[in-house]
């Protein structure tokens, strides 16, 4: 039976979502000459209020090390895409602001086509329920992506499940429970 009904592991499709949203992020970095922890601090200065515009904060935010986001913050600023003010009261605490150049970074970024492209595919159709979601928001970006899809291999339209075990609709060979927990390349979503 070709692209049998398994149910699929959410958190697999969140992976898979990420990787997408990293390699568009990646992309979108490359054009605007930075690397990924930049966009993520601009980012999050962007969306942060004013207790947390710290340090401090960016550093529990992001899971990195101080000397990490020290160095980012550093650069950022040398860029002049943020500034750093001491806070009037405690003069200890230090704040970062994003600046102009900032911002313009973080709505260029936010342009990307791939996301207006799947949310456009995703918004044509409803779901029941949450996996449904998960999955129709993961084939929209995969559409919208318009490469390959490296999805695993028991949720493609070329899996399937008989007797005998598991095979490849496309190739007509033989699959073991290992390969189709796996990342394929030639991917289809069903």
């Amino acid at each position: 039976m070709m692209g049998s009904t398994m149910k699929v592991d959410v958190f697999e499709l969140i992976e898979r979502m990420s990787a997408l949203i990293r390699s568009e992020e990646r992309k979108k970095c490359s054009e605007l000459g930075l690397q990924s922890v930049h966009l993520q601090v601009l980012d999050y200065l962007s969306r942060c209020n004013r207790y947390s515009d710290t340090p401090a904060a960016l550093t529990n935010y992001l899971g990195m090390t101080r000397g990490t986001v020290s160095q980012t913050v550093l650069l950022l600023e040398k860029k002049g895409y943020l500034k750093k003010t001491v806070d009037k009261i405690d003069r200890r605490k230090l704040h970062l602001t994003l600046l102009d150049a900032g911002l313009l970074i973080i709505n260029a970024s936010r342009e990307a086509d791939i996301f207006k492209d799947a949310r456009a595919l995703f918004n044509q159709e409803s779901y029941d329920d949450y996996e449904q979601a998960f999955v129709g928001a993961l084939k929209a970006l995969q559409k919208a992506n318009k490469g390959q899809s490296f999805g695993l291999c028991k949720t493609c339209h070329y899996f399937t499940a008989s007797e005998l075990g598991f095979s490849c609709g496309l190739t007509q060979e033989l699959l073991s429970t290992n390969d189709s927990e796996k990342i394929c390349q030639e991917h289809i979503p069903v």
